[in-house]
C-alpha cells in the first residue's frame, strides 16, 4: 500500500479520503487555495501545501503547482476526488509519464468515457443500449436549432466534457435552444475549459440510474449494484437513494452487465459509474455517460454493500487483484443521501454564500430505526465561498428498507441546524415526507412536477401544528417562569401562569400549561385532551427536542424579537405567545403593506454580472431575459417579471453585485 498519498481536491471529499487513509495507515497531503486556507481538509491531513489564489483555474486546476507539491512532500500518488482535475485525461498521462501514481482509471479510459460523444459511440460498440441524437460537434446556434428539430423536441444540450450538473439545458422549443445553446457553451468555457456541445433527445418521463463499477489492472471488473438519482434540480441531483425502486433483479443484472462490458472495452481500472437513463413503464434503459472518477453520491453504495471505494480505488491503484467477486455483491438495507446546499429554497433556490455562524449536524450512528452518517468538508465558523460548489454537506441514512431509510433521514434532518446563510434543508425534508415521493413513483422532472411554483415551504399537518404548539407553549411558559424567579415578583410557593394563548400563523390557540420542575409539562390546546410533554431543553439551545405523547420529536427554534421561530421538516411558522388579553389585542393590528418592487430587477444573490441583455429605452415583456448573473460556477438568467419599459441600468457586464442590489429599473 502507497505510505503517503496527495489529494488534488478540497471539501468534503478531500475530508472523506483522508478518514479511508487514516484508517489505513496512509499519510496524506492536501492542497489549498487562499479561501480554503484553514479548512477541515488542511487541518486533518498529515500535511499541506499553498497552491495559489481561490479562483480554481489559478489553483486546483493548475496541474504545475499539483505536481511541485507533490515533489516537495514526496507523495506517491494523487487522488483528484471529483471535479477539479479528476476526468482530465491530459493530467493522468501526465502523471504516468513524470511517475507519479494515479488513484483513478487509466488515462485511455478516461480520454474514451469523459468525451460524451466517443463514450456513446464506444458503449454502441459494446453493446449498452443509447439514446437517440447528434454525437457530431455543432458550430453554431443556427445549427444547433436545426438539429433539434429533426431529433424532436424536447432535447437534452449538453456540454461533451461536462460533469455534476453543469452544462446542461433542456429545450422544449426553437427560442430555448437558442438561449440554451449558446449558455451551455459558456457554462462549459467556464467550468470545462471545453465548448464543444452535442444535442441528444430528452427522454419524458426518465429515471435517472446509475451502476457503480470497480475495476483492477489485471482485467477483473465488478458492479455494485445501483443508485437512483432521479431528483434533481436544473440537472444537480439532490437526494440519491440505493437501491432503486424501480428495478427487479433481472433490469439490474441486464444494467450491471451491460456498464461492466463498456468498463471492461476500455480496460477500466478504478471506481467508476456508468449511468443510465430507465423509463418507469417498461424498465427499458438507454446509456447516458460514464463518470471516470469517485461519484459524490457513492456513500450510498458504501452503505448497502459495506464496500469503502476510497479503500478499493488506493489498493487498485497501488496494483492488487480485486479481492471481490460479483457474487459477494450484496444488497443490506437501504441507504439514502441528500446533498445539503448554501441555497435559498424559498428564492428559487439561489446560492447563498456567507459564515456558518451554526453548523450543528446530527450525530452520526444511530437514530430511531435507522443509522445516520455525515460527509462534510466544514466546522462552525467556516465561510461558504462563491467560488466552488455550494454543497456544504452529505446527509446519509441507513435502514432495513426503504421506509426505514427515510425515517431516519427525516428525523436526521429536523436535529440539522444551519444558521449564517441560508440551506436546503426545509425543501429536502418536505421531499422526504412527500406522498408521491415516499411511493417510488418518480422521475427527473419529479420536483418541476411537484413544485411548480417554486418552494414557499408546506402548511403544517395536524401533529405537526399540536407539536409547534406545544413547543412554543414549553419555551414561553419556561421563560416567563424564569423571569419570575430572577425579579423576585413570584414567591416560591406560587404557581406560574397556565393560561396562554399561542398565535402560529395567523390562527390563535388557546392553551393551558401545567409546567414540571424537570422538562415535564401537561398542555392542554384549544381544551382538547392534556399533551404529555417531556424535554432535556434549555435557553439558548437551538433545538427543542424530546417526547410529545409517548413519540419522540425534534424541533428547531430560533428566539426572534417577537416571538419566535419554529421549523420542522418543510414547515416554517411564527410562533406569538401571549396573554388572552394581548391576543386579542393582536387580531386587531392591520397588517403591514408590502413594498412594490415589481418595476426593480433585483439581484437575487450574490454574484457576477456576466451580461446586459436589454437597454435604455427598451420595452421589455415579461419573462424576457434581462440580464446574467454567475454565482457558484451556475449562469443565472434573470427574467423581467412584468412588461415594462427600461429607466434605469446600474450595472455592467464584469461587475460584482449583493444580494438584493437593484440592478435593472423599469418605468
Amino acid at each position: 500500500m502507497f505510505s503517503k498519498i496527495l489529494i488534488a481536491n478540497r471539501g468534503e471529499i478531500a475530508v472523506r479520503v483522508i478518514k479511508t487513509c487514516r484508517r489505513l495507515g496512509v499519510k496524506t497531503v492536501v492542497v489549498y487555495s487562499d479561501a480554503d486556507a484553514g479548512s477541515m481538509a488542511v487541518e486533518m491531513a498529515d500535511e499541506s501545501v499553498h497552491i495559489g489564489p481561490s479562483p480554481a483555474a489559478q489553483s486546483y486546476l493548475v496541474q504545475d503547482k499539483i505536481i511541485a507539491a507533490v515533489r516537495q512532500t514526496g507523495a506517491e500518488a494523487i487522488h483528484p476526488g471529483f471535479g477539479f482535475l479528476s476526468e482530465n485525461p491530459a493530467f493522468a498521462k501526465r502523471l504516468e509519464a513524470e511517475k507519479i501514481g494515479w488513484i483513478g482509471p487509466n488515462a485511455y479510459a478516461i480520454d474514451a468515457m469523459g468525451d460524451k460523444i466517443s463514450s456513446k459511440k464506444l458503449a454502441a460498440e459494446a453493446g449498452v443500449s443509447t439514446v437517440p441524437g447528434h454525437m457530431g460537434l455543432i458550430e453554431d446556434t443556427k445549427e444547433a436549432v436545426k438539429i433539434s428539430r429533426d431529433i424532436g423536441y424536447p432535447v437534452m444540450i449538453k456540454a461533451s466534457a461536462g460533469g455534476g450538473g453543469k452544462g446542461i439545458r433542456v429545450a422544449y422549443n426553437d427560442k430555448e435552444v437558442e438561449e440554451g445553446f449558446p449558455a451551455v457553451k459558456a457554462e462549459a468555457k467556464a467550468s470545462f475549459g471545453d465548448d464543444r456541445v452535442f444535442i441528444e433527445k430528452f427522454i419524458l418521463e426518465p429515471r435517472h440510474i446509475e451502476i457503480q463499477v470497480l475495476g483492477d489492472k489485471h482485467g477483473n471488473c465488478v458492479y455494485l449494484n445501483e443508485r437512483e438519482c432521479s431528483i434533481q434540480r436544473r440537472n444537480q441531483k439532490v437526494i440519491e437513494e440505493a437501491p432503486s425502486p424501480l428495478l427487479d433483479p433481472e433490469t439490474r443484472k441486464k444494467m450491471g452487465e451491460q456498464a461492466v462490458a463498456l468498463a471492461k472495452a476500455v480496460n477500466y481500472d478504478s471506481a467508476g459509474t456508468v449511468e443510465f437513463v430507465a423509463s418507469g413503464k417498461d424498465k427499458g434503459f438507454y446509456f447516458l455517460e460514464m463518470n471516470t472518477r469517485l461519484q459524490v453520491e457513492h456513500p450510498v453504495t458504501e452503505m448497502i454493500t459495506g464496500v469503502d471505494l476510497v479503500e478499493q480505488m488506493l489498493r487498485v491503484a497501488y496494483g492488487e487483484k480485486l479481492k471481490l467477486k460479483q457474487s459477494d455483491i450484496k444488497i443490506n438495507g437501504w441507504a439514502v443521501e441528500s446533498r445539503v446546499y448554501a441555497e435559498d429554497p424559498y428564492r428559487n433556490f439561489l446560492p447563498s454564500i456567507g459564515r456558518l455562524k451554526r453548523f450543528h449536524p446530527p450525530e452520526e450512528g444511530k437514530l430511531g430505526k435507522g443509522e445516520v452518517r455525515l460527509d462534510s468538508g466544514v466546522r462552525e465558523g467556516d465561510e461558504i465561498s462563491m467560488f466552488y460548489d455550494p454543497m456544504i454537506a452529505k446527509l446519509i441514512t441507513h435502514g432495513k428498507d426503504r421506509d426505514a431509510a427515510l425515517d431516519a433521514h427525516g428525523e436526521a434532518l429536523d436535529r440539522f441546524h444551519i444558521e449564517g446563510i441560508q440551506d436546503n434543508i426545509p425543501f429536502i425534508a418536505a421531499v422526504v415526507d412527500e406522498k408521491r415521493f415516499r411511493s417510488g413513483n418518480i422521475t427527473t422532472a419529479y420536483i418541476k412536477d411537484e413544485f411548480p411554483q417554486g418552494f414557499e415551504g408546506t402548511a403544517p399537518t395536524k401533529l405537526q401544528e399540536t407539536m409547534l404548539i406545544c413547543s412554543a407553549a414549553y419555551v414561553h411558559a419556561y421563560f416567563a417562569r424564569r423571569a419570575e424567579q430572577v425579579s423576585g415578583r413570584m414567591a416560591p410557593a406560587a404557581a406560574p401562569r397556565k393560561d396562554w394563548v399561542v398565535i402560529l400563523g395567523d390562527k390563535h390557540h388557546p392553551v393551558s400549561i401545567d409546567l414540571g420542575a424537570n422538562g415535564e409539562a401537561q398542555i392542554t390546546v384549544n381544551g382538547g385532551k392534556a399533551h404529555s410533554l417531556v424535554t432535556s431543553w434549555q435557553p439558548g439551545q437551538h433545538l427543542v427536542e424530546g417526547v410529545l405523547d409517548g413519540k419522540p420529536f425534534a424541533v428547531k427554534f430560533a428566539d426572534h424579537t417577537e416571538g419566535y421561530l419554529f421549523r420542522h421538516r418543510g414547515v416554517a411558522l411564527r410562533a406569538l405567545v401571549c396573554t388572552p388579553f394581548v391576543a386579542d389585542l393582536h387580531a386587531r393590528l392591520p397588517e403591514k403593506p408590502k413594498a412594490d418592487t415589481s418595476k426593480l430587477i433585483i439581484s437575487p444573490m450574490p454574484g457576477l454580472v456576466v451580461s446586459m441583455e436589454v437597454a435604455l429605452g427598451q420595452e421589455v415583456q415579461e419573462g424576457e431575459a434581462v440580464c446574467i448573473v454567475e454565482a457558484m460556477k451556475m449562469q443565472n438568467i434573470i427574467r423581467a417579471g412584468t412588461n415594462g419599459t427600461v429607466k434605469a441600468i446600474n450595472v455592467k457586464a464584469g461587475d460584482s453585485v449583493a444580494a438584493d442590489e437593484i440592478m435593472v429599473e423599469f418605468a
